[in-house]
Formats: structure tokens, C-alpha cells, sequence
């Protein structure tokens, strides 16, 4: 999924970048808030989530596994499945915006197969929409 945000690429990274800002743009409800250290994410860099889902309540431990300053960040839980954010700069009107592209890769994941009997490559594009629609909306004037 992508979508212009009316923001610099500086300026999305540094919240994507944010372990402790992720459930401001998490458009699945599933993210709760960051565990323990929330420090800037950088390649290899590890944090935790508390995560709910309907009444379940659990933990996960993710790593990013991409990392391009200002252009491009990945992370994976022990699934091995990657959420990924490409940034791309552009001009809305003359100012300065950029192209989020949110990408879903279960082919790296440890049981792609699982992953896609679970439905998530079909219930996920919602989901990213969503999280472009709030990730957007927290750089509105």
C-alpha cells in the first residue's frame, strides 16, 4: 500500500523510527506500546511491543533487518515475516511530501505457507491502508 504524506522523508523516519511511536500510526490495533527501551531504531536494533489481539494480550520482540537513513526501514519478529516502509521524496503543490509505500513480506517468513492460511496477505491490506490513513494524519496542520 502507498500513499503521499504532505511531510519530508526526515521527518515520517523519524517516526516510523520510533518504536515508542508506533501505536500512533498502527492502523491494525493490535500495537499497545513499546516495552523497556523505546531508543531510536538503527539496523539490527532490537525492541518489544505489547500487542492485543481481541482479548488476547501478548508480547513481541522484533529486529530490523533494514535499515537506508530517511529512505527505507524493516523489521521481523521470530516469524521472520518483514514489515517494511519505503520512503520516496516528492512536492505536493509545490512543498515538500513523500510517498509511504507499506509492504507485507511473508517471503521471508519461517513458514510462508502458515502465514497465508492464517489469511494475513488478504486481511493485511486494510490494515496497511489504515496505518497510511493515521500515519498521514499525524503530520496535518
Amino acid at each position: 500500500m502507498s500513499r503521499v504524506i504532505k511531510a519530508s522523508p526526515e521527518a515520517i523516519f523519524d517516526v516510523l523510527a520510533d518504536p515508542a511511536r508506533h501505536a500512533d500510526f498502527d492502523g491494525s490495533g493490535t500495537v499497545q506500546k513499546v516495552r523497556g527501551d523505546a531508543t531510536r531504531l538503527s539496523l539490527g536494533a532490537k525492541f518489544a511491543m505489547d500487542m492485543k489481539l481481541g482479548p488476547l494480550r501478548y508480547k513481541i520482540s522484533s529486529m530490523v533487518v533494514e535499515f537506508q537513513e530517511n529512505e527505507l526501514i524493516a523489521w521481523a519478529h521470530f516469524g521472520k515475516h518483514r514489515w517494511r516502509y519505503e520512503l520516496e521524496a516528492t512536492e505536493v503543490d509545490g512543498a515538500p511530501a513523500t510517498n509511504v509505500t507499506e509492504t507485507f513480506d511473508w517471503s521471508t517468513a519461517r513458514i510462508p505457507k502458515a502465514i497465508e492460511l492464517a489469511g494475513h496477505p488478504k486481511r493485511h491490506p486494510a490494515n496497511m491502508e489504515a496505518t497510511l490513513l493515521r500515519l498521514d494524519a499525524l503530520f496535518e496542520a
